[in-house]
C-alpha cells in the first residue's frame, strides 16, 4: 500500500522542523476537503437537530472512552508524558453529563455506536498498546481540533436547538483551560519538543492522516446508510426501523462535521 509518492509526503525535511507545523502541512489536503464538504456547511448554517445532536455525542463518547484510556495507559511513555492533560482536557466526564441529560440516567442503553467509529476506535487500542507514540497524533488532532472549535460549535448547537445555560453542552466547553489560544501554545511546545527519530516522526504525520481518513470512512458508512435507508422496506423486521435509522445517519453526518471543523481550525 506505501508507494513512492506517499514516502515523500511523510518526508519530514520537506515539512519543516516543528512536528505541529509538519502535522499541519501533512494534512492540508484533508483541511481544505472537510472545509468544503456540504456536511460542514450544513452544520455551520445550524441545521442541527435534538435527535442529531444526542447521537454525535453517543459517537464522541466512544472515541474519547477509548483515546483517554489508552492515554491514561501509556501516561508515562516518553512521547505521551508531555501532552497528558487530563486535569485540562479530558472529555469523557462531560460527555457522560451530557448524555445523562438529554437521555436520562440508563443512557447507556441508548446509545447507537457508527461501525466507521468502531474502527476508529479499534485503531486506538492497537497503538495504544503497539505503539503509543502514534497516540500524539489522534491527541493532537481531536483536542486541540475540539479546544479550537469549541467555543463556535458550542455556540451553534445552543442557537440551533435553542437550549438555555451550558445544560447538554459540558462537551464544548474546557473549564481546566483558562485561555484556549495560551494553551495550545504550550501543548504545541510540549509536543514539538517530544524527541523522535525520523522514523517515528514519519509514522506520526501518516497516523495524522489516517485519523482525518477515519473521517473519510464515516462518510462513506453514511452514503451507505442512505442507500439503504431510501430502498429499505417499511416492514423489513431484519434492519433497524426506518425513523431510527434514519436519525443514525444524520447523526453520523454531524460527527463528521464537527470533527472536520474542529481539526480545520487547528
Amino acid at each position: 500500500m506505501e508507494t513512492k509518492k506517499s514516502a515523500r509526503k511523510y518526508d519530514t525535511g520537506e515539512v519543516g522542523k516543528d512536528l505541529s507545523e509538519q502535522i499541519k502541512a501533512a494534512t492540508k489536503d484533508n483541511h481544505e476537503r472537510a472545509e468544503n464538504t456540504e456536511l460542514m456547511l450544513s452544520y455551520q448554517r445550524g441545521e442541527i437537530t435534538l435527535p442529531q445532536y444526542k447521537l454525535l455525542l453517543c459517537s464522541l463518547h466512544e472515541i474519547y472512552k477509548v483515546l483517554e484510556e489508552e492515554l491514561d495507559k501509556n501516561c508515562s511513555h516518553p512521547a505521551v508524558a508531555p501532552i497528558y492533560f487530563p486535569q485540562e482536557l479530558a472529555r469523557l466526564e462531560c460527555l457522560e453529563s451530557d448524555l445523562e441529560h438529554f437521555f436520562g440516567p440508563d443512557w447507556k442503553g441508548k446509545t447507537i455506536i457508527p461501525a466507521a467509529t468502531h474502527r476508529y476506535t479499534q485503531r486506538l487500542r492497537e497503538i495504544g498498546k503497539k505503539n503509543p507514540t502514534l497516540l500524539v497524533a489522534h491527541a493532537y488532532t481531536r483536542y486541540l481540533g475540539d479546544l479550537s472549535g469549541g467555543q463556535v460549535l458550542g455556540k451553534i448547537t445552543q442557537k440551533s436547538l435553542k437550549l438555555t445555560g451550558k445544560e447538554g453542552l459540558s462537551f464544548f466547553f474546557f473549564p481546566g483551560v483558562s485561555s484556549p489560544n495560551r494553551f495550545k501554545q504550550l501543548y504545541r511546545s510540549r509536543m514539538n519538543a517530544i524527541e523522535l527519530t525520523e522514523e517515528e516522526t514519519a509514522a506520526v504525520l501518516k497516523e495524522a492522516v489516517a485519523a482525518f481518513e477515519f473521517n473519510t470512512q464515516v462518510f462513506d458508512d453514511l452514503q451507505k446508510i442512505l442507500c439503504v435507508t431510501r430502498e429499505q422496506p417499511k416492514n423489513n423486521s431484519a434492519s433497524l426501523p426506518l425513523p431510527r435509522l434514519a436519525h443514525f445517519t444524520v447523526g453520523l453526518c454531524v460527527t463528521l462535521a464537527t470533527i472536520g471543523m474542529g481539526m480545520y481550525i487547528l
